[in-house]
């Protein structure tokens, strides 16, 4: 006899990306969806603070104001694996729903 798995929550408040996101481990395994959306929220918000910073060093860079020009390489090479892993996670994020879906056909 087989025991019964419960149903997946649906994922909610992901209206809410921009909210502060919980800073421990287990507050966010022990929450729900919002919880999700907040540390995806965060996610993407690093992500972009490194965009936003390679530019900026990128800026001072070709107008001669920075005096260090690993300063910019390390930033650059920074934002470009983030994104990189960005990317990585949505195709593996993608696949996974598609896979779920064929499941149930």
């Amino acid at each position: 006899m087989t025991a019964a798995i419960p149903a997946i929550p649906a994922i909610s408040g992901l209206s809410s990306l921009t909210t502060a996101a919980a800073t421990t481990p287990a507050a966010v395994s022990a929450g729900g969806g919002s919880d999700f959306a907040s540390v995806l929220g965060k996610g993407l918000d690093a992500l972009q603070a490194s965009q936003t910073n390679a530019d900026t060093l990128a800026v001072k860079a070709a107008t001669g104001d920075l005096t260090d020009i690993s300063q910019y390489t390390i930033a650059a090479t920074q934002a470009s694996l983030a994104t990189q892993l960005a990317t990585t996670l949505t195709t593996k994020g993608v696949e996974a729903f598609n896979q779920i879906m064929g499941m149930q056909a």
